[in-house]
This record gives structure tokens, C-alpha cells and sequence, in this order.
């Protein structure tokens, strides 16, 4: 519930945003409706506020490839959910960062699919609330980059990474994919910084320079939970 709605809490910068990128009001509320994933519609507003809608290719691939993520999320969740066709269908919805990260954070399978649901259901009914809301009060607050609202995201994906920085092999994705972002951002079109940085993290990820070389990947993961699955 904690996460939930602190998580949700922060759809009020995406719906500012998005609005102040171009979007109207009923057209940010539903992309977060069908879309719903935090990050990739983050990215995808952002890089149409900075490009305008030249940047349109740029920004659905920056969204794209952010939410791909969602897919390996569903591997990892599949035995946890529940069964029957649309037990998994939903679940498909609401398999986002925090409902996954809640959920194999749990001892117990039933805990997991408790902290999976109630996770993904508040933030799901939270989130689309307060997009709402951003919608219509953002022409009224003016910049949101001035309240920091444009950190928000950012801010939450840090706060849900940095338990996993415990080994030095996922140190160095992280510090790696973010040093590549930062020194394109200035010389590339919006959007290609953080394609370019993910394809480093996957590259320094899987090589698995740094990481534990005894055991199989994703071994490093079985104290977080006792379900075999995705790797950090």
C-alpha cells in the first residue's frame, strides 16, 4: 500500500507534463489508461517536449524499448499471478516495476502474489487518478520543471534500483549505462541517449564482467526470492 501510493502520487508530474509537451487533457489520461508504465511515458513526453513531434520516431522507440522491460517482468511473474487465461491477461497490465519489485521482495508465494496485486491494483486506480489531476492543474502551476515535478520519475526509478546495487556487477551496469547517457545527451536527438545506454547495460549485464562467476546467471537473486526466475 506504501509503495503504492507513492508511486501513484507522482502521476500528478506525468499529467503536467504531458500537457505541457502538447498533449490534451483526455489524451494524456489515456495514455496512461493503455500504456501504463511509468517510465515509458515519462520517456515518451519527454523527448516530445524537447523535439516536438519530429521527434515522434524517437520518442515511441525510447517508450518501446523501456517498456520491453514489462516482458521479462512477466517471465519472472508468470508462476505468481494465479492461472487462467484472464487472470494473466490482467496481470499482463499490472506487471510494472513496483508491483514486481514488491512482490519478489515477499518469503512466501502467497505473499508474492498478495504484494503483486495489491500493488499493481492501487497503483493501476492511483495512478490514473492523478494524471488526471496533473492534466487539468498544469497549465494552472506554470513550469513543473520548477517544482521538480520533472525529477519525480527519476527520483522513484532510483529508489527502487538501489537496493539492487548490492553487487558490483549490477554497480557497474548502472554506472555504466548512466555515463553513456549522459555524454550523448548533448550531441544526440532526444531519445537515442537512453536507447544507446540500455543496449550498454544489456551488453555489460550479460557479458557478466564483474558478477559471480560460480554459479548460474540470476543466482545471485535467489536470496531475494525463493521462485527461480529473472535476473536482477
Amino acid at each position: 500500500m506504501a509503495v503504492g501510493v507513492a508511486t501513484a502520487a507522482y502521476g500528478v508530474s506525468f499529467g503536467a507534463l504531458a500537457t505541457a509537451a502538447g498533449l490534451d487533457v483526455w489524451q494524456t489520461c489515456f495514455l496512461s489508461f493503455v500504456m501504463f508504465t511509468g517510465g515509458s511515458q515519462f520517456a515518451l513526453v519527454g523527448v516530445l517536449a524537447a523535439g516536438g513531434v519530429a521527434a515522434g520516431p524517437s520518442a515511441v522507440a525510447s517508450a518501446a524499448l523501456l517498456g520491453s522491460r514489462n516482458v521479462i517482468y512477466a517471465l519472472r511473474m508468470s508462476p505468481v499471478v494465479g492461472s487462467g487465461r484472464f487472470t494473466k491477461l490482467f496481470a499482463a497490465h499490472l506487471t510494472i516495476d513496483e508491483s514486481v519489485a514488491v512482490s519478489v521482495a515477499q518469503p512466501t508465494a502467497r505473499a508474492q502474489r498478495v504484494g503483486f496485486w495489491v500493488t499493481g491494483l492501487v497503483v493501476f486506480v492511483g495512478w490514473n487518478l492523478t494524471t488526471l489531476v496533473g492534466a487539468l492543474i498544469g497549465n494552472l502551476i506554470g513550469d513543473v520543471s520548477s517544482y521538480g515535478l520533472d525529477a519525480a520519475a527519476a527520483a522513484a526509478f532510483l529508489g527502487l534500483l538501489w537496493p539492487r546495487l548490492k553487487q558490483l556487477q549490477a554497480q557497474a551496469v548502472a554506472v555504466g549505462a548512466g555515463v553513456v547517457a549522459a555524454l550523448l545527451t548533448p550531441v544526440l536527438a532526444p531519445g537515442l541517449p537512453v536507447i544507446v545506454a540500455a543496449l550498454v547495460a544489456v551488453v555489460v549485464g550479460l557479458t557478466n564482467w564483474l558478477g559471480d562467476r560460480g554459479g548460474p546467471p540470476g543466482s545471485q537473486t535467489a536470496e531475494i526470492s525463493p521462485i527461480e526466475g529473472m535476473p536482477s
